[in-house]
């Protein structure tokens, strides 16, 4: 990046204090690994001291428990990891939009869409829209009608918002999300499935971040809720009628089905699958992969993984598996005449 920052600037807009000298010139953020002159990069953990060595980064941000592992200037704050992230938003600004609406984007007349907004080429946004102010509108995204979307709010390109949504301020929502869409929702009657009417909505608070690809159902009745701060990430599946707590963060790759409500503040992993109807505690965390198949009440890490093998070691622990019931039922027996041994003797 063109634009530099000394220590003591990057201090000033963004707190903590330099130790060394703070007229020292920073243009980017890198890893310990690849840093060089002019780059700044972070440790969390002392355990990383090995790696400055070798590293040529020219500041570092360290915790304060920490500042002697290196005579270089470093910013000392409490939270190194993010405070980076801090740094990098610094360095890094995203590109400023051209405000307006481009020539080939389609506007319903009866949309209100202030002047601070940017709309990209071949965007379509349908009637009785309402956008905030600085609201941006990637090219190709398609909002129908009677979606409201708060200020500050930005859609990558080809998004689509289904009708009826709400979305809260300062949001990022990335290419390829659907939010709205028809909860999977069908009565079976005669051997045939009925399709049932999803007339509840998407409701989306402030500062969440919703991924690419990933799609928020609407509700069947009732609405789905993103509460403020959520963080998820890509290809994400929430289904109707879910209510996930503020300040979740949710990895790639999970689903979460209908009517399922996620606490607040919960880490969820990767590739994890959360059955319907469930009630998840805040402060819950689940790791990556795991089924869970029943309500976690309780503040926790949970785990439901088998370590992986190969195959053919797989099918021989599955088989074991099966007979679980009756090797317990052995086990019980053998205690029982053991118990019995020691009393006659």
């Amino acid at each position: 990046m063109s634009k530099k920052y000394s220590l003591c600037e990057i201090t000033k807009a963004l707190g903590g204090y330099v130790l060394g000298d703070d007229s020292t010139q920073i243009s980017r953020v890198s890893s310990l690994a690849n840093a060089k002159s002019g780059d700044i990069s972070f440790i969390n953990d002392a355990k990383y001291q090995k790696a400055l060595v070798s590293c040529k980064a020219s500041a570092y941000v360290l915790r304060e428990k920490d500042s002697a592992l290196t005579a270089l200037p470093r910013i000392i704050v409490d939270n190194p990891y993010a405070y980076f992230a801090k740094i990098s938003a610094l360095l890094n600004p995203p590109a400023t939009p051209q405000l307006g609406i481009a020539p080939s984007a389609v506007i319903d007349a009866t949309a209100s869409i202030p002047a601070s907004c940017s709309i990209a080429p071949l965007a379509v946004i349908g009637e009785n829209v309402v956008l905030g102010d600085n609201v941006i509108v990637g090219s190709g995204c398609v909002i129908e009608n009677d979606v409201t979307i708060a200020d500050n709010t930005r859609l990558e390109p080809h998004v689509i918002i289904k009708h009826h949504c709400e979305i809260g301020k300062n949001c990022h929502i990335f290419s390829g999300a659907v939010i709205g869409s028809d909860g999977f929702g069908y009565a079976e009657e005669a051997g045939v499935w009925l399709k049932i009417p999803q007339v509840g909505r998407v409701i989306i608070h402030a500062n969440v971040d919703i991924g690419a690809n990933t799609t928020v159902d609407r509700g069947a009745l009732d609405d789905t809720i993103i509460e403020e701060g959520v963080k998820l990430d890509n290809l994400i599946q929430i289904g109707h009628n879910c209510v996930i707590g503020a300040h979740t963060v949710i990895a790639g790759c999970v689903g979460v089905a209908g009517s399922a409500r996620i606490g607040k503040h919960c880490k969820i992993g990767g590739a994890a699958m959360i059955l319907g109807h469930l009630e998840i505690a805040d402060h819950v965390t689940v790791s990556p992969g795991s089924m869970i198949t029943r309500s976690l009440l309780t503040a926790d890490t949970y785990t439901a993984l088998m370590p992986f093998q190969t195959h053919k070691a797989w099918l021989n622990t599955a088989a074991k598996i099966r007979h679980l019931d009756e090797l317990s039922d052995k086990i019980k027996q053998l205690e029982k005449e053991m118990a019995l041994l020691k009393s006659t003797k």
